[in-house]
């Protein structure tokens, strides 16, 4: 039989692997490697965070539309029942594909259409927590180099530049041409990663993410 979908079961399995990903960051520090080496060890850790990371948010909807459809219901003009099983709820989450979203701002978006989002009184536990000001940094950060570690586009070359200076600049709106002038994005996102604890910072922010979560999730 398949282990049910929990919230809080969800946030305990991404904290180990990111534990999981701390230890093997540390291995790569003390291994001796070139420098090209280490860049790649750590955008292949850049990598598992992000999949935890999806796993995480595609577990917690598949719980919330399980629990209560009425959201989904709305968003889509069509009624589904409660209590549908979990491969028909993480259909709908996935489109019968894979867990995808366009940055930070599309994960509200999605969590939204699932929960009620921003106007649900009182706002899902889920949604409360991801658009947390306090974690924006970590997830523009997170998506933003994953997809130039990914790609190398000119696209996700810009958006990673605007991350990083909003992250610079400790503030979460899109900076302005003025603020974004004279910097520039890194060679790579690993070569970014693995300075001034960086990379520590953002698995700080993303295990804070999770206690949040398992503090909401009612089960």
């Amino acid at each position: 039989m398949a282990r049910k979908k929990s919230g809080k079961y969800a946030a305990d399995k991404f904290k180990e692997t990111t534990q999981r990903i701390r230890d093997y960051l540390d291995e790569v520090d003390q291994a001796g490697l070139s420098d090209q080496a280490i860049t790649w060890a750590y955008e292949a850790a850049l990598n598992k965070t992000h999949v935890a990371f999806e796993h995480l948010m595609e577990e917690c909807l598949i719980v919330a539309l399980n629990n209560d459809p009425e959201p989904f219901n709305k968003a889509t003009g069509i009624t589904f029942p409660k209590h549908m099983t979990q491969k028909v709820c993480q259909y709908l989450v996935t489109g019968g594909k894979f867990f995808d979203y366009q940055g930070r701002g599309g994960l509200l978006g999605d969590i939204g259409k699932f929960t009620g989002g921003k106007k649900a009184n009182p706002q899902h536990y889920l949604y409360a927590a991801v658009q947390n000001p306090k974690y924006f940094h970590a997830l523009e950060l997170l998506i933003g180099l994953r997809n130039y570690a990914a790609h190398e586009s000119p696209q996700s070359k810009l958006v990673l530049r605007k991350a990083i200076v909003a992250y610079r600049l400790k503030i979460t709106s899109t900076p302005t041409n003025v603020q974004l002038a004279g910097t520039n994005a890194p060679t790579a996102a690993g070569a970014w990663l693995k300075k001034q604890q960086r990379f520590a910072y953002i698995l700080d922010r993303l295990d804070a993410l999770a206690d949040e979560i398992h503090q909401g999730a009612p089960y």
